[in-house]
C-alpha cells in the first residue's frame, strides 16, 4: 500500500519543483517581455499591464495612453477639484443659502404682523389710470411663472437630499428629481428670453436719481405715515430691477454653460459656473420673496394693477405721485387744453394731504 502511494506521488514530487524553478519563472519572464513590448508600441495599441499601484499613479498623473476614450480631459480620471466643488455646494453654499431664505421669510412674516397691509389713506375715487399695458403684463406673468418653476425645481434639487428623501424616500425622489431636472433645464432658456425683454423694456424707467434716496430714507412709506414721492418706478422697484439685471445675467450665463456642456467647457468651468448659478439664484429668490410680498399682501391695490393693468387714482397719487402728475399733464395736453388743467393739481394736493 505504501509502495503504491510512493510510486503515485513520485511524479508529482519531480514535476512540482520543475514548475516552481523553470515553468513559472519562464512564464513571468515572457509576460514581462510582452509588457515591455506593449509599452514601446504606439499609443493606439498600448496595453496597460503595470501593477495596480503603477496604474493608479499614472492615472493620477494623467499619463497618456491610460484610457481608450479620445476627447477633452480624457486622461483626467481623478480630479480633486470635483470633491472641493461638492463640499462647497453641499456645505457653505447650501447652508448659508438656507439661512438667507429663512431670515427673509421670518423678517417678512414679522413685518406683516407688525405693520400689516399698507392701505390707501384716502377712499378710492372710482377713476383709474393705466399703469401696465397688456404686453407688459403678459411678459411679466410669463417670466414670473417661469421664475417660480425654476425656483421650485432648483431648490428641490439643491435641498432634496436632506428635505425630500426623508419624507418621500429614495425611489420617489429619484423619479421626481429626473422630472425636476428636465423642467429646470428646458425652461431656463425661456426665462432668459423673458428677462432680457423685461430689462430692455423697463431699463429707462429704472434709472436711479436723487428722488430714490429720499424714498429709501422714508422706507418707502412702509414704516410710518409718510409716503415719499416716486416716479413710475419707485426706488424699491428700481433696486429689484437692477438686482435682476446683475444677478439675473450671471444666473442666466452660468445656466447656459451648464445647460449646453458640449461646447468645449472643461470641468473646472462647469463647477465654477454651478457655484455662481446657485449662489446668485439664492440671492434672486431672497429678493423675489420681498418683491412678491410687497406686490401682494403687503400693499393694497398693487396686485390688481398687474392683473387688470389699471390702478385707482388714489393709489397712483399715494404711491407714485410724480408719475401720476406726469400722465395727468400729458392727458390735459392731449385733450387740447391750452395749459395743464389746474383741477388735477388741486386734487393732487388734497390727496397728498399738503
Amino acid at each position: 500500500m505504501r509502495k503504491n502511494l510512493k510510486r503515485a506521488l513520485l511524479p508529482i514530487a519531480l514535476v512540482l519543483p520543475l514548475l516552481l524553478l523553470v515553468v513559472i519563472p519562464a512564464a513571468l519572464f515572457a509576460h514581462e517581455e510582452g509588457a515591455e513590448h506593449s509599452h514601446s508600441s504606439s499609443e493606439a495599441e498600448r496595453q496597460v499591464v503595470n501593477p495596480r499601484s503603477d496604474y493608479w499613479r499614472h492615472v493620477r498623473e494623467g499619463v497618456e495612453g491610460y484610457t481608450a476614450v479620445r476627447g477633452q480631459e480624457v486622461n483626467v480620471f481623478i480630479q480633486a477639484a470635483g470633491q472641493n466643488w461638492r463640499q462647497l455646494r453641499n456645505g457653505p453654499v447650501a447652508a448659508y443659502g438656507a439661512g438667507l431664505l429663512g431670515i427673509v421669510l421670518v423678517a417678512l412674516g414679522g413685518f406683516f404682523l407688525y405693520r400689516g397691509k399698507v392701505e390707501l389713506k384716502h377712499p378710492r375715487t372710482g377713476e383709474s389710470v393705466t399703469r401696465w399695458t397688456l404686453g407688459e403684463r403678459v411678459l411679466h406673468w410669463v417670466t414670473a411663472t417661469l421664475f417660480l418653476l425654476l425656483m421650485i425645481t432648483g431648490l428641490s434639487l439643491l435641498y432634496g437630499r436632506v428635505a425630500l428623501i426623508p419624507l418621500i424616500g429614495h425611489e420617489a425622489f429619484a423619479a421626481y428629481a429626473e422630472w425636476a431636472k428636465a423642467v429646470h433645464n428646458y425652461l431656463g432658456p425661456g426665462f432668459i428670453l423673458g428677462l432680457l425683454l423685461m430689462l430692455g423694456l423697463w431699463a429707462r424707467a429704472n434709472i436711479p436719481n436723487r428722488i430714490d434716496w429720499e424714498w429709501f430714507k422714508a422706507a418707502g412709506g412702509m414704516v410710518g405715515d409718510a409716503h415719499p414721492s416716486a416716479e413710475r418706478m419707485n426706488a424699491g422697484e428700481k433696486a429689484w430691477f437692477w438686482l435682476l439685471a446683475g444677478g439675473g445675467i450671471l444666473v442666466c450665463a452660468s445656466g447656459l454653460l451648464l445647460d449646453f456642456p458640449n461646447f468645449g467647457q472643461e470641468r473646472w468651468l462647469l463647477q465654477g459656473s454651478h457655484l455662481v448659478h446657485v449662489v446668485f439664484a439664492l440671492v434672486l429668490i431672497a429678493g423675489a420673496l420681498g418683491h412678491i410680498y410687497i406686490g401682494t399682501i403687503g400693499t393694497e391695490g398693487a396686485l390688481e394693477g398687474m392683473i387688470t393693468g389699471r390702478v385707482d387714482k388714489s393709489w397712483a397719487i399715494q404711491h407714485h405721485d410724480l408719475w401720476y402728475e406726469e400722465i395727468a399733464r400729458r392727458g390735459a395736453e392731449t385733450n387740447a387744453a391750452a395749459s395743464p388743467d389746474q383741477s388735477y393739481r388741486d386734487e393732487f394736493a388734497v390727496k397728498r394731504g399738503s
